[in-house]
């Protein structure tokens, strides 16, 4: 049984990463088109472009880690080592150089290519972890649940703290574009401290040995269940970054950066940073209550109802007025919606430690880093087309940048991509989950046969 420290050492990891990748996921974008001043199909099409590395990278990295041996195991290690490159990747990429347009979309291009790859190279062996600090499938959902957790509270400081960040170097420097790099070094420099505490904290409990690559990608390729959640998490990165990148935009350009809700006796303003930062501290309720819902309906049945709900609350965000009313209808939508995607999230990490142990059980392959590492390229797959379609879309319905005034067709794209696209995105992740075949009740099998083995040899 693993201890309370190394759960909350585990949770802290990602709390690291999940501070840059909100950052990323929501604020990037606009950043590209408003801030850098790279126009809408120009930002589409380099956060597409740039997950052709990804397919070999995420692999590659998965593999690497797999056969790594040292002192402190096989995937903590790299906490260590790239916590420093993950800190100064994320800085490059929101800086902006004084060059010409086709020299800043060169180095646009590079930063954001060093920036996943640094970031494949220290996350997928963090994900992996999961598969060897305990061999107990509900413990790994309270591992995961811990990871979850810690994540969505780092996301809910990275993004209501990010545009008051911005201001305040604003104020101190005049430039917007140094303001938001100045931002990002703070940011990052919370994130190296948090990786390092993550590494001094946790240990891996589980001996691997590694088995035939060939084998290993011969497994992989087999595995039902790896095939559909490895789809079913590109859907749900692509329903958040979806709803996530429209945000920025949405306040900018529909309900306006800051205005004010009235609740009567008080009223508060109503900002993206706000919504999104509310977000992820339902996120975090999601999350806490996964635990106990998974353990009575297993992890597959909650998966599949809270795709239902999201797809239910997201066409009803689509008709909300603009007004005072419709303001508080809108936060409570992001409460509910965040809370069913809090659920999932922990579940599919979860999962995929399931989909490890069925592997070792169905053909002795022990490729945890392989199979994780294509839940970080579902991550980054789901992202970037979220986020250039986005784009692609806004373009399409003839969002200017930096207009004051936008046409009701760029209205409309914004609410589509923020109410009946992720709704269909959810529909489609719900389909795909009825075919996951790994049941609470075979899992305990699988765990039973893989303890009898490791008994017997």
């Amino acid at each position: 049984m693993a201890s309370l420290k190394e759960k909350i050492g585990y949770g802290l990891g990602d709390t690291s990463s999940s501070m840059f990748w909100k950052i990323f996921s929501y604020y990037l974008p606009i950043f590209y088109s408003d801030v850098f001043e790279l126009s809408l199909a120009q930002t589409a099409t380099l956060m597409f472009i740039t997950r052709i590395w990804d397919t070999v990278s995420d692999p590659m990295m998965g593999v690497i880690a797999d056969r790594t041996q040292t002192r402190w195991g096989k995937y903590r290690p790299y906490l260590l080592w790239f916590a420093a490159p993950f800190a100064i990747a994320g800085v490059l990429l929101f800086t902006t150089p004084n060059l010409e347009e086709n020299g800043k979309l060169i180095w646009a291009y590079c930063t954001y290519i060093l920036m996943m790859t640094v970031y494949t190279g220290i996350n997928v062996p963090y994900a992996s972890m999961l598969g060897v600090v305990t061999d107990d499938s509900d413990e790994k959902t309270v591992f995961s649940s811990f990871r979850m957790f810690f994540a969505y509270a780092g996301s809910f400081v990275a993004l209501f703290a990010w545009e008051p960040l911005c201001s305040f170097f604003q104020d101190q420097v005049g430039s917007v574009a140094e303001a938001w790099q100045h931002a990002m070094i703070v940011i990052a420099c919370m994130c190296l401290v948090l990786f390092l505490t993550s590494f001094a904290l946790t240990k891996e409990h589980i001996k691997v040995t590694p088995t035939g690559l060939g084998n290993d990608f011969k497994s992989l390729l087999s595995n039902l269940p790896w095939w559909t959640l490895t789809l079913a998490s590109v859907c749900t990165n692509l329903f958040n970054t979806v709803r996530g990148s429209t945000v920025a935009y949405y306040f900018k350009y529909y309900i306006g950066e800051n205005v004010n809700i009235d609740l009567g006796l008080t009223s508060f303003i109503f900002f993206a940073g706000l919504f999104l930062a509310v977000g992820e501290v339902c996120n975090m309720a999601g999350v806490v209550i996964a635990v106990p819902v998974a353990k009575k309906l297993g992890k597959k049945s909650t998966f599949i109802l809270s795709c239902a709900a999201l797809v239910v609350f997201s066409i009803i965000f689509f008709y909300m007025p603009l007004s005072n009313t419709g303001f508080i209808l809108m936060l409570l939508l992001q409460i509910i919606i965040s809370i069913f995607t809090g659920i999932m999230s922990p579940l599919v990490w979860s999962m995929y430690a399931d989909v490890a142990d069925y592997a070792r059980w169905k053909d002795n392959a022990n490729c945890t880093g392989l199979i994780f590492s294509s839940g970080s390229f579902a991550q980054k797959l789901g992202g970037a087309v979220a986020g250039s379609a986005v784009l692609m879309i806004l373009d399409a319905f003839g969002l200017v940048p930096n207009a004051v005034e936008q046409a009701d067709s760029a209205i409309l794209g914004m609410k589509l991509t923020i109410s009946w696209i992720p709704a269909g995105i959810a529909l489609f992740m719900m389909l795909v989950l009825i075919f996951y075949p790994l049941t609470r009740k075979k899992m305990d099998e699988i765990t039973f046969k893989l303890k009898l083995s490791t008994d017997t040899e």
